[in-house]
């Protein structure tokens, strides 16, 4: 495994391995499962995997935890090369940004729902570095965790609209044994917290479970999957939303491809979760 660290080396790099199709996972480091998965899967469908590590600052709003964020380069080094990647890009922040930016990216749809409504700027960040990092690493395809099933619908936006050629590769939310999503923030949990975290998953599943017996209604849904959140966590709820998918808008009845989705804050964690599923309640676990 190379590690790079610097831009133009791994322009350089890029232009020298046309031949050869790459597989990018980008991350922000702090390995779990979830990440993985995504390497081991994209080490097997392509001829290079290529991986970063940056932990972006403008997908970090001025009250959320950036500076708390966990890292472990070291670990994620290891943890790189025993799961197959070829190239492991750790670039600094002057790198990323050596400049203030002059262009600013925006995405107009997608975006006022789920996490983007209470995250302000957050999807701005990262359709800024990945179109970066695209250009720079400029992938054949580029694997996401449908654990954030939002990003993966922006993704998809960013990919399509500024006519990027490379394929979307969306996979299954890798879980604990108990259900909950594998998460880089779950460590912030107490063991109280983390007991109850699982029934997120719980509440989703019974949503689910309402549509599979023919119910269609999303505020019935909506509100089955708050009463189970509200009743066995003591978090508190940010969202539960029921919405199509991958456009994200919302609904008068489930009659198409869905996400459903939740958001709770914990004490030190801010845990997401969804699943998505077809009318008839029928799981989609890859795109």
């Amino acid at each position: 495994m190379k590690i790079i660290n610097k831009v133009e080396e791994m322009y350089k790099y890029t232009r020298s391995c046309k031949s050869e199709i790459t597989g990018f996972v980008p991350t922000m480091g702090y390995f779990h499962e979830g990440h993985l998965e995504l390497m081991q899967r994209a080490k097997e469908e392509n001829d290079l995997l290529i991986t970063s590590i940056f932990v972006n600052p403008l997908q970090f709003g001025p009250n959320e935890d950036f500076d708390r964020y966990p890292r472990n380069e070291e670990r994620d080094i290891q943890l790189a090369q025993e799961n197959g990647v070829d190239i492991l890009f750790i670039p600094s922040m002057e790198e990323m940004y050596p400049n203030k930016m002059t262009i600013s990216l925006s995405i107009n749809d997608r975006t006022n729902v789920l996490c983007g409504r209470s995250r302000p700027g957050h999807f701005n960040g990262v359709i800024t570095v990945l179109t970066k990092l695209f250009h720079i690493i400029q992938p054949d395809k580029t694997y996401f965790g449908l654990k954030d099933a939002q990003q993966v619908a922006v993704v998809d936006a960013l990919i399509e609209d500024l006519n990027f050629p490379l394929q979307l590769v969306g996979l299954p939310t890798v879980r604990e044994a108990d259900g909950l999503a594998k998460s880089s923030r779950n460590v912030n949990l107490t063991p109280k917290e983390r007991e109850e975290a699982s029934s997120i998953y719980k509440a989703l599943k019974y949503g689910r479970k309402l549509v599979v017996d023919g119910e269609k209604n999303p505020a019935t849904i909506i509100k089955e999957v708050k009463a189970i959140i509200l009743k066995e966590t003591s978090g508190a709820i940010d969202y539960v939303e029921l919405l199509s998918y991958p456009s994200l808008n919302s609904l008068k009845a489930v009659d198409e491809q869905v996400v459903l989705a939740a958001a709770v804050q914990f004490k030190e964690a801010r845990l997401i979760d969804n699943l998505l599923f077809d009318q008839s309640g029928n799981l989609v676990n890859r795109l």
